[in-house]
């Protein structure tokens, strides 16, 4: 059952698959897509591709350890994801190809992590459907913003923040620059547990901007986090292409926008260890970013109980975590069977997410419809009741038809009108 049963589809009469982005919850059962016999093309963008080979390998030694825990079979092993590969086909931004005789794609900039993009799906007689993937909460300080779509006869959009909206980013950037400063005041050590994937990148460019502007005094920063020292490097091999005109200046200037001088990366648990052994005040970044597996346990159990330090949470932290803990005021906590007495600043901050929230959500979709084409949007990728309130919200506020689509139902969509068929 859950993410091992099986597809609710025949696998050998998937043609094509298209991946909107790299996050693990839109890749992560694709090497078991192969398992079970899929054999058609797999297209993502070049950034994506790279990206991805990171996460899924990083997610077979975890799967690989749950299953032999669980006395089970892992979900897909190597091999698996080494097949999976053999069948991806790169596709970059604003490039129609034909898929399948009479099926072409064309994806567009979607501004929620690198690579990302939404999908346009069109047929011969030029009946179009996009699906947005996950859009990004724009703008970024280094990756374009999201592209509208405005040549698709219906829209699938997601809606993982569609009930929300997130604080201004120059709030969210001044409040985390507010914290390190009292956090340093204090002479202790700064942990950071962080997403690998685009949040440690965000937090690496507010960094070197705080530290090279003067507003935080120079102290050595860790990021103890392998993948995310790979995921950096992706970051940087493609920005130059990738990234909103003026961060590709500045990357073909300087080389990163998320290195600076006194940034130390530790790929081995055995360099981990000078991190211990240098002074404090100090930064630690590290993985997992609700403090559920990872090296952040590590420094949790070390620096938790210190009154000096303090733990800043910059991403959400789901029920039933250890962050998700920690933030709801635990005054003790079991990390890796030792009771830690919780004594340590703990500072929540908002809006660092990579999702569009409401606000984002309906601007995109009134762009989406400028041009009249559009007879309908769907909602979905989010909880039941945020995709009801978004159709709503796109309803009342934009005159738009919106569609919370039920599991199971199937929907026609021609030039003129987009019906419910009865099966």
């Amino acid at each position: 059952s859950g993410m091992y049963g099986p597809f609710p589809y025949d696998v050998h009469t998937i043609n094509a698959l298209v991946v909107t982005h790299a996050h693990l919850d839109h890749i992560g059962r694709i090497p078991k897509l192969v398992r079970d016999g899929f054999r058609g093309k797999i297209l993502m963008t070049s950034p994506t591709r790279d990206l991805a080979e990171l996460i899924l390998h990083d997610s077979i030694v975890i799967l690989a350890g749950e299953a032999s825990h669980r006395g089970i079979e892992p979900l897909y092993e190597e091999q698996d994801a080494v097949k999976a590969f053999s069948l991806v086909e790169t596709l970059e931004y604003h490039t129609e190809r034909e898929v399948v005789p009479g099926m072409s794609v064309y994806l567009r900039n979607t501004g929620h992590i690198l690579g990302s993009a939404s999908v346009r799906i069109k047929n011969t007689e030029g009946v179009a459907i996009a699906l947005t993937g996950d859009i990004g909460n724009s703008p970024s300080p280094f990756l374009p913003d999201w592209e509208p779509i405005p040549d698709a006869d219906a829209l699938v959009i997601e809606s993982t923040y569609g009930d929300r909206v997130h604080p201004p980013q120059q709030r969210r950037v001044k409040r985390l620059r507010e914290v390190l400063k009292r956090a340093i005041s204090r002479g202790g050590t700064i942990l950071i547990p962080a997403f690998s994937l685009e949040r440690t990148q965000l937090m690496l460019y507010e960094l070197s901007n705080f530290f090279s502007d003067g507003s935080l005094p120079n102290i050595p920063v860790f990021l103890d986090s392998s993948l995310a020292i790979h995921i950096t490097a992706v970051y940087e091999k493609w920005g130059p292409s990738y990234f909103k005109p003026e961060a590709e200046d500045e990357m073909k200037r300087e080389g990163s926008i998320f290195e600076f001088p006194f940034l130390m990366k530790t790929l081995s648990r055995e360099e981990s260890v000078t991190i211990e052994k240098t002074p404090n005040p100090k930064i630690i970044i590290a993985g997992a970013g609700m403090s559920h597996g990872g090296r952040i346990g590590h420094w949790e159990t070390r620096y938790l109980s210190d009154p000096s330090s303090t733990l800043i949470m910059v991403g959400y932290q789901a029920p039933g975590t250890l962050g998700r803990h920690i933030v709801d005021g635990a005054s003790l906590v079991r990390i890796n069977g030792n009771k830690i007495k919780i004594k340590a600043t703990i500072e929540k901050l908002g809006g660092w997410s990579a999702h569009a929230d409401l606000d984002g959500l309906l601007t995109f979709t009134e762009a989406a419809f400028a041009e009249k084409r559009s007879k309908a949007i769907f909602t979905a990728l989010g909880e039941p009741a945020t995709e009801r309130f978004l159709a709503q919200r796109i309803h009342n506020y934009l005159g738009i038809r919106a569609i919370v689509p039920e599991y199971g139902q199937t929907w026609e969509i021609t030039k003129n009108s987009v019906t419910r068929t009865l099966t």
